[in-house]
């Protein structure tokens, strides 16, 4: 027959039943469809024929299990009558099967199902996040971190079982972790619903963590935070994460990294920019000032006549590269202060000095009001 039907089901008997009961249906069936109760019935023929093969299948044990396990594909690796004719795997009288190398890829050689245990699997990573100072994102630093991960239970070393117990072998599927469900001609593994695939089962769980095998615990570490980190650098640490499940390694934890805002510096990449006031005589004058950098104090020279708005470097004054191509520069602009308050003495000084001004003294207002008057007599 191409599409064989269930033998359980052509006899009309459970899955459970045992030997007797499936002799019983047999012969009741056999009865029933005999050419001598029949008449030579082609149609009866055909059902006996089906209730011979069925039979022939459930009452060996051999062919039984195996028809339990593959279903009817299971037959043909049997070489029993009733399979396909013949021995299989070169045999004498036999044939190979077009299905053995498919069959050896999910059951292994042999006939049988692979004994599979569930997976290891890591555990999950874990995320802290830690805020810094600008400075410490510049040059580094040592930040010691607490936060709560999963640990292994000390009262039940893991295993999730009351003490003086132990987990037991899981009777569904003796320990395997799956469960083999035949579907006609096909059978599908799946995961033990009843140990859901660890191959055992707990009856008495640990109090403390309920039979998981984990409890929560604090966890103190100390960690180095590498020069150049920026806001949103991820640092990771391998294995301080929660913990893998069947053996499975240790998850990873990430540092967030957040850089606080600074009083005096922005940030720009590597750079850092900075606004420094500087007198107005001393712009028009030129001197050297004394400015902050992240690293303490540095020297910087103002030229005669600096504007507002000049932007003077300090070279490898600002943050590193985090991955050590270049150090950055620190970026002054500069804001020229005018006197708000002048004493009287003050603004004649002021007024002696503009009296002895010429168009020389200011070449930017000298250069805008040319390009005013052009754009007068245009």
């Amino acid at each position: 027959m191409a599409n064989p039907r269930d033998p359980y089901e052509v006899l009309g008997v459970p899955r459970s039943a045992t030997d007797d009961e499936i002799r019983r249906a047999f012969h009741k069936l056999a009865h029933k469809y005999h050419p001598d109760k029949t008449g030579g019935n082609k149609e009866a023929d055909e059902k006996m024929k089906e209730v011979n093969a069925a039979y022939d299948i459930l009452k060996n044990p051999e062919r039984r299990s195996k028809y339990d396990q593959f279903g009817h594909m299971g037959e043909g690796f049997g070489g029993a009558p009733g399979g396909f004719t013949g021995g299989f795997g070169g045999a004498p009288g036999g044939f190979e099967s077009p299905f053995e190398d498919l069959f050896d890829m999910f059951f292994g050689r042999g006939g049988g199902p692979r004994t599979s245990r569930p997976r290891a699997a890591p555990g999950s990573d874990l995320e802290y996040r830690i805020a810094i100072t600008l400075k410490e994102a510049a040059f580094g630093a040592k930040k010691t971190i607490r936060f709560t991960r999963m640990e292994q239970c000390n009262s039940c070393s893991g295993t999730g079982a009351a003490a003086g117990t132990r987990p037991e072998v899981c009777a569904q599927c003796q320990g395997s972790g799956q469960v083999r469900m035949a579907q006609g001609f096909f059978s599908v593994t799946q995961t033990c619903p009843k140990c859901r695939g660890s191959g055992h089962v707990i009856t008495k769980p640990c109090s403390r963590c309920s039979g998981s095998g984990h409890v929560r615990a604090d966890r103190e570490l100390a960690i180095d935070i590498p020069p150049g980190v920026a806001t949103g650098s991820r640092l990771r640490i391998p294995g301080e994460g929660e913990p893998g499940d069947h053996g499975g390694a240790r998850g990873d934890l990430y540092i967030l990294i957040e850089v606080r805002r600074h009083d005096i510096f922005t940030r720009d990449g590597n750079d850092v920019i900075c606004e420094i006031p500087v007198k107005f005589i001393h712009a028009a004058l030129g001197t050297t000032i004394r400015v902050p950098t992240l690293n303490g104090e540095a020297d910087l020279k103002i030229a005669p006549g600096t504007q507002s708005g000049t932007l003077l470097r300090l070279r490898g004054q600002g943050l590193p590269d985090l991955r050590g191509y270049r150090q950055g520069d620190q970026i002054v602009r500069v804001v020229v202060e005018v006197p708000t308050k002048l004493s009287r003495k003050q603004k004649e000084l002021l007024k002696q000095f503009e009296a002895n001004s010429d168009t020389k003294t200011y070449p930017l207002h000298r250069r805008f009001m040319e390009r005013l008057k052009n754009a007068k007599a245009d």
